[in-house]
């Protein structure tokens, strides 16, 4: 694997921790600020959906400018956003600086997957983007975990300086690693806007909202569902932040190397398994042991779809993949928004602080569903994918078999 991954990996490092850290600090802000738990998950909500609308816009602002230079960028927007969380005075205005460290998020992965994918040889593009992936899985191991037991010891504000400092390295990162990658010739906008004719990239980007967002039902919660529901103390939260981390990362891997080989019955596996496991964390969350398992699983089975699901996009879309990949990061954080969302919903209805996780089931079970959908379709089509570029006639290309 080209060392440029590295670097993108350490950005992707610093863009994980800002995003999964608040989830465990989510009590700490929620006191500060005199908020109620639910109220607070709007930083998680918050960040997603700025995510979601950042994504396709920076993308089209970032047409004109190389790659490199353009994550250069989205480094230094997602530095101001942190630095502002840190120093807010209200709450407002720290959900403004996560909106704003959101805006890179989406653009980052999605321009970084296309340049991960362009580095390395056709049958290795998946485990490429699972490398630069392993970034946002390891700042969950050893970022977040951190970032919550220093939120938790000296304060919530200390940690978001550290994290603005994360995207200091990961800046310097890029410019010091990622070679000078010309733009794509002859691909427009509007080039980059017909890959969503293809439904299949539609609906790839469905199962990665509903998907994905069953993970962050449960996670959103986990400070309050962990100290309040199995009876761990509030310091325990930072270990078990380190199990969901390290699931990831042990997800993602062998997503990526999977999808490189039969991509679809990779996502049937993770999706039916971690509907599942999100349903039986209702029962699992009263037991100290059974909890501690059951986080690690989701966070394993919950990103073993993710170089699956990206992988999905960019075949779809291929020619003119950019805005695709961007957006699909968005979906990602739209099934984070969503999901936190019903997830604070259903707490503030009175249904307990388990309840989030019947919705990260349903969620999951309706990815699933929609896999089996597109499954049917391609081989309805009998093709693995059409492409509409600029009204130009479809073109039938050579895909992995899955």
């Amino acid at each position: 694997m080209p060392l440029a991954l590295l670097a993108l990996a350490i950005g992707a490092f610093g863009i994980g921790t800002t995003e999964f850290v608040i989830m465990g600090l989510l009590p700490e802000v929620a006191s500060d600020f005199g908020v109620s738990i639910p109220t607070a998950g709007l930083l998680v909500t918050g960040y997603a959906l700025g995510v979601v609308i950042g994504a396709p816009i920076m993308t089209v602002l970032g047409t004109k400018v190389p790659r490199k230079r353009m994550l250069m960028l989205l480094m230094g927007l997602f530095i101001a956003g942190n630095l502002l969380s840190a120093v807010a005075p209200a709450f407002a205005i720290m959900l403004l600086g996560r909106v704003i460290a959101s805006l890179a998020h989406g653009a980052f992965f999605g321009i970084g997957s296309v340049v991960a994918a362009e580095l390395v040889a056709p049958d290795k593009k998946a485990g490429a983007i699972a490398m630069m992936f392993t970034g946002l899985t390891v700042a969950n191991v050893v970022g977040v975990p951190l970032g919550t037991l220093i939120g938790q010891s000296v304060g919530w504000r200390v940690t978001f300086g550290i994290v603005a400092a994360l995207g200091v390295v990961g800046l310097a990162g890029i410019a010091k690693l990622v070679p000078e990658l010309p733009r794509p010739q002859g691909v427009r906008l509007r080039h980059e806007l017909a890959a969503f004719k293809n439904a299949q990239v539609l609906l790839a980007m469905a199962m990665t909202v509903l998907g994905f967002g069953g993970v962050f039902a449960a996670i959103t919660y986990i400070a309050p569902m962990m100290t309040h529901i199995a009876g761990f103390s509030d310091g325990s939260v930072t270990w078990l932040l380190v199990l969901f981390g390290l699931g990831m990362v042990g997800g993602n891997l062998v997503g990526g190397k999977f999808a490189d080989r039969a991509l679809m019955p990779m996502l049937y596996i993770s999706l039916g398994a971690l509907a599942v496991v999100l349903a039986l964390f209702t029962l699992t969350a009263h037991n100290k042991v059974a909890a501690a398992v059951t986080i690690a699983l989701i966070g394993a089975l919950g990103f073993a779809t993710v170089p699956p699901l990206q992988k999905r996009v960019l075949d779809q879309a291929h020619g003119a993949p950019t805005l695709a990949s961007a957006v699909n990061i968005g979906a990602f954080n739209l099934g984070n928004a969503l999901s936190a969302w019903l997830g604070g919903v259903v707490i503030a209805a009175g249904f307990g602080y388990t309840s989030p996780n019947w919705v990260g089931a349903a969620l999951a079970a309706a990815a699933l569903l929609l896999a089996f959908l597109s499954a049917a379709l391609e081989r309805r089509d009998g093709t693995h994918g059409t492409v509409v570029v600029s009204g130009a006639p479809a073109e039938r290309r050579t895909a992995v078999h899955h």
